[in-house]
């Protein structure tokens, strides 16, 4: 089969800065001149074996194609599943006292639970939702309170005939554990699309579904503003998670090595790809900690059901690692998983391999529109010198890093906005054909919005958003650059770097810094530890002490807020 990417326009890029408009060119001309042209017209089996580096000295990659993709929708990957490993345990619930094997699994068939009405109303009209399932009340929140915010008039409305004025498209709504106005019982409605004519009506469904519809529409996470739905298809996410799978080789485990701890909320992509999808292609068993992120919850969770494998945030690591209780848990089961959502500093990945006996973690990066992974570190790189990198590119995947002021491909080691291609990139953003043509653009070139840097072994280093970068007096700041520096003060916990607004310089540098339980320092301290070590126009201006940072419910750092959290705090 030939590469698909063949039959694509390539060269596209669009006039984000005016130094950006007829690149198209100039672009094509330098991949002709290195012979890129010319991979992409040779067959998935003539390239299987062809080196995975850049060629040219010039910043793009592409990932080999020995492992073909596959064309199967979600529910065929289950049932294939079921049929290999009937009788191993697929999914442990321990909240919620669940215990299923795959056969199980297969028998039995969200919305954010921490969104309030705004944000509810804002995701079902975005996606034009017909029908909502949810519980009375998880936690403290009340869900049928908050739909009747938004919908009053659910109260008087027969149930599966509810007239909206503000969410028109919605006109069933299913209550799943009590009955209330308006809605009907999701036992009820289980049980009547349990009769034989539903039943084979689902079928007849299931055999005309295609692998490239629309499986999920995925909400970004919002650190740098609304959230956006990516509609991802099945082949996106059935492919990602099988080639993630394949690279943790997790084919190669036994049942006692293949047990996944995540703590990770499923409705966001390295959770419900990452951890579900990958659970379901490959067998292996699939332990949620917890409903909402507890690191306390997480641990007793390996050391109960001997997890072999975690997965999490930077920020997750970290509360998990500083456990006052951590020494007192079993953690002999342990060795692997995978971190990914923000960078991580060569400190903590240290800490999790020797402390977590985590000696497989692998970095991974990438994002929702993206299904999620694109680049994969395994351990014995993240550890020694590409520590700071995300590793090398994903099977079946392209990347390349664009000079945003010329429009052309980046030389090795120099910076730019890092762009992907492949069967990973979305269908587009739900309803948004602009925003996808801004994002994506018809030679399916997703720009990430990430400033990267990549060298001649492929391997690539995320410096960090492109909206977060700090330009200070004309000099480009990384923030990740910085965060990696001050994670090697031995009082340092965590640190986010953010550029506040200032009259004179544009901007300025802002260090929040988090210290070590017990630890205390001064700002000139860390001023002072800076001085020779790096530039002094890197130096913060301001060194802000905090007890956290501003999250989004996945646990990614919300640096636009904690900008104006810091703006307000330092009266600019």
């Amino acid at each position: 089969m030939a590469v698909y990417v063949g039959m694509l326009r390539v060269g596209r890029l669009c006039a984000r800065s005016p130094g950006v408009l007829g690149a198209r060119v100039g672009l094509s001309r330098v991949w002709q001149e290195v012979g890129l042209w010319g991979v992409r017209r040779l067959s998935s089996g003539e390239t299987d074996h062809t080196a995975t580096l850049p060629v040219g000295g010039l910043s793009y990659v592409q990932g080999h194609t020995t492992l073909h993709l596959i064309n199967k929708t979600v529910g065929q990957c289950l049932d294939a599943t079921a049929q290999r490993v009937p009788d191993r345990e697929a999914l442990v619930v321990h909240h919620e006292n669940i215990r299923l094997t795959f056969a199980q699994l297969k028998e039995e068939v969200s919305v954010n639970p921490a969104y309030q009405a705004m944000e509810v109303e804002y995701a079902l009209k975005k996606v034009g939702c017909k029908a909502l399932v949810f519980p009375r009340q998880f936690k403290t929140q009340h869900y049928y309170n908050i739909l009747k915010q938004i919908c009053p008039e659910v109260e008087k409305a027969q149930p599966g005939d509810l007239k909206s004025q503000r969410l028109p498209d919605l006109t069933t709504v299913i209550s799943v554990d009590a009955p209330l106005p308006g809605t009907l019982l999701l036992d009820e409605v289980v049980a009547a699309g349990s009769q034989e004519q539903n039943l084979a009506r689902l079928r007849h469904t299931q055999q005309l579904l295609s692998c490239h519809d629309p499986i999920n529409i995925q909400f970004t996470s919002g650190t740098t503003g609304s959230p956006k739905g990516a509609t991802l298809s099945h082949y996106n996410i059935v492919n990602n998670s099988n080639l993630i799978g394949q690279r943790l080789r997790l084919h190669q485990k036994p049942p006692d090595k293949s047990r996944v701890v995540l703590p990770n909320p499923l409705y966001h992509c390295l959770g419900s790809v990452g951890g579900t999808m990958v659970s379901l292609m490959h067998g292996v068993t699939l332990i949620l900690s917890s409903p909402v992120f507890d690191g306390k919850k997480a641990l007793e969770a390996i050391s109960r059901e001997r997890g072999s494998l975690l997965y999490g945030t930077p920020t997750m690591f970290v509360d998990i690692l500083n456990q006052p209780d951590f020494s007192s848990y079993d953690i002999s089961a342990m060795c692997g998983g995978m971190i990914g959502g923000s960078p991580a500093s060569p400190e903590l990945i240290r800490a999790i391999i020797n402390k977590l006996n985590m000696k497989e973690l692998v970095v991974v990066y990438g994002s929702t529109e993206n299904s999620p992974v694109t680049f994969m570190n395994f351990t014995e790189d993240a550890v020694e010198q590409k520590a700071e990198s995300v590793g090398r590119i994903m099977p079946h995947t392209e990347a390349q890093i664009v000079n945003t002021e010329t429009g052309t491909l980046a030389e090795l080691n120099t910076p730019g906005e890092l762009c992907i291609r492949g069967y990973c990139v979305m269908l587009g953003y739900w309803g948004e054909p602009w925003k996808t043509e801004k994002a994506t653009g018809q030679d399916t070139w997703y720009w990430t919005g990430d400033i990267a840097m990549m060298d001649a072994q492929g391997f690539c280093k995320i410096l960090g958003r492109s909206k977060d970068m700090i330009i200070r007096g004309g000099e480009n700041i990384y923030p990740a650059e910085l965060e990696n520096f001050f994670h090697t003060h031995p009082q340092v916990q965590e640190v986010q770097v953010v550029g506040v607004k200032d009259e004179r310089m544009g901007e300025e540098i802002c260090a929040c810094i988090q210290l070590k339980k017990g630890e205390k320092t001064t700002a000139e301290e860390i001023k002072a530890f800076c001085k020779g070590k790096i530039s002094h126009f890197k130096i913060p201006r301001y060194i802000v002490f905090v007890t956290d940072y501003p999250l989004t419910i996945s646990g990614k750092v919300q640096k636009f807020k904690l900008r104006e959290q810091m703006e307000q705090h330092l009266n600019l």
